[in-house]
């Protein structure tokens, strides 16, 4: 029933986990995709030839969404090589132990510059070129340590809460423009950011002990919710938190 035969979907962070997998699902949809990744041009190549298999034009660029000069590069090749960009998923983002009596101002930078202004430099980018459109769809990804907080990731968990108030408020600035803004809030999902606490025995058994349905997501049940957010079934919803987390956090 979701269609999105004719658009151009752009996200960041999209050649491995939950980006990857919405590129393959968004592709499954019909839309033109097109990949971000920072560094791993192997796995970037893989995710556009899984995409395009699919029978849509798919392309990945390389940029680090943490430097607004890169994002800016990117958009204005995208545009030329695309013609217009209807769906941006931020997805790009880092997850790195940093108790705060041993956190280094270069460590927090890194967090705070892909994880919210990487977001910012996206949106900045995309927005006029969805205005001129008449039409568009952002979709940022937090997470649930930006609602109830998490131990040893202050950054994470700040930057994350800090996407959840940029979603709501570029909803409500964007609506007269046709533009829809909301959020996707995944809880423990089997990715590669994850898989080091999640392959240790202890920990993976005090994550599960804290989720109701007793397992971790995987990246499809994080891409199907947003390909819902972005499709025309959710066309009467902006500025919300869509909350993935098998139950962890009852916030909604």
């Amino acid at each position: 029933m979701i269609s999105l035969k004719n658009k151009v979907t752009m996200i960041t962070g999209g050649s491995r986990g939950i980006g990857r997998a919405t590129a393959r699902m968004f592709a499954q949809a019909g839309s033109d995709v097109i990949i971000n990744f920072k560094g791993d041009k192997a796995s970037a190549r893989s995710a556009v030839e899984e995409a395009a298999s699919f029978g849509v034009r798919a392309q990945a660029y390389q940029a680090d969404v943490g430097e607004k000069s890169q994002v800016d590069a990117m958009v204005a090749s995208i545009i030329k090589d695309f013609g217009r960009i209807d769906i941006l998923v931020n997805n790009a983002g880092i997850w790195i132990h940093n108790p705060i009596d041993a956190m280094t101002e270069e460590r927090l930078r890194e967090t705070v510059d892909i994880n919210l202004m990487g977001s910012f430099y996206t949106a900045m980018a995309v927005v006029p070129y969805m205005k001129k459109q008449g039409s568009g769809v952002i979709i940022n990804i937090s997470s649930t340590a930006g609602q109830r907080g998490e131990a040893f990731h202050s950054p994470y968990a700040a930057t994350k809460s800090g996407v959840i108030g940029l979603t709501k408020s570029l909803a409500a600035e964007l609506v007269g423009d046709n533009i829809r803004v909301n959020c996707v809030a995944p809880g423990w999902v089997e990715t590669d950011m994850s898989r080091p606490s999640l392959d240790s025995e202890e920990e993976a058994a005090e994550v599960l002990s804290k989720i109701p349905m007793g397992r971790v997501g995987t990246p499809e049940e994080l891409a199907g919710p947003i390909l819902f957010m972005a499709s025309d079934m959710a066309s009467f919803i902006t500025g919300e938190v869509l909350n993935v987390n098998g139950g962890a956090v009852l916030c909604g």
